[in-house]
């Protein structure tokens, strides 16, 4: 579960390239598109600018470069040109690609128009919750450390944390081991080691955590019809805490 320095770098290489593809979207005005075109403008970007791969596309049968997620849509939500962004909305994109054989994987809500209050506290939130998990990595700490830290502060804000999906391993492969939960007791679970390079990805409900998949047997919604929202990095353990591979220019950390 171990990188060698050589392999972070490449990792590295692969998540600046997957950060300058948010900043494209972060430029966008997103009301009125299709998750559609958002999906066919990412896979052009990262084909023909960054000579990389999205790695999605082809995974599990998967045939899109992204995963688009709007409202209610919990997470793999599939990009349809009948699928159109409006006022309101948030929306979560998430994005992988593979460049030199080794795969970094992030996600990013976006906020489309004017959106209501309780839906921006969502969004934040979860945010937030990402990074404590983030400040929780360290050698000689815990997954468990690291669950309970998302979990708690979801709970000290009034929402559930989704649990039938979680971080993963990442390298060559888009999933590897460890598993990485969003919830947990701390000091428990597989202790971290310099080196080691995983997802942390929590899901947020404003309702209840249940979930179910669409007939199309990818799309996850919430089961009350409540909004949803996630953040996704690549991290890795370094010597002295978290080096978060996929950070974007936006973020000062």
């Amino acid at each position: 579960m171990t990188k060698r320095p050589d392999e972070i770098a490449l990792l590295a290489e692969s998540g600046r390239l997957l950060a300058e593809v948010f900043g494209h979207l972060d430029r966008m005005d997103l009301v009125g598109m299709s998750t559609m075109q958002v999906n066919d403008l990412v896979d052009d970007l990262i084909v023909r600018e960054f000579d990389a791969r999205p790695a999605s596309k082809g995974q599990y049968g998967y045939a899109y470069a992204l995963n688009a997620s709007p409202n209610h849509v919990v997470c793999h939500g599939v990009p349809s040109p009948s699928d159109i962004l409006r006022d309101g909305d948030i929306v979560n994109f998430d994005i992988t690609l593979e460049k030199n054989g080794y795969i970094a994987d992030s996600s990013k809500m976006y906020l489309v128009g004017q959106v209501a209050p309780p839906a921006k506290r969502l969004v934040q939130t979860t945010y937030e919750a990402m990074w404590k998990g983030i400040q929780a990595v360290r050698p000689g700490a815990t997954l468990g450390d690291v669950g309970h830290a998302i979990e708690r502060h979801a709970r000290q804000h009034g929402y559930s944390v989704v649990r039938e999906y979680c971080g993963h391993g990442i390298g060559r492969q888009m999933h590897e081991e460890p598993q990485v939960l969003h919830w947990g007791r701390p000091r428990t679970g597989l202790v971290l080691r310099e080196g080691m390079v995983f997802t942390i990805e929590p899901m947020l409900n404003l309702g209840r955590r249940a979930v179910r998949t669409e007939d199309d047997g990818w799309t996850v919604v919430t089961r009350d019809g409540q909004l949803s929202a996630q953040f996704e990095h690549t991290v890795a353990v370094a010597r002295d805490g978290a080096r978060v591979l996929t950070l974007r220019a936006d973020e000062a950390r």
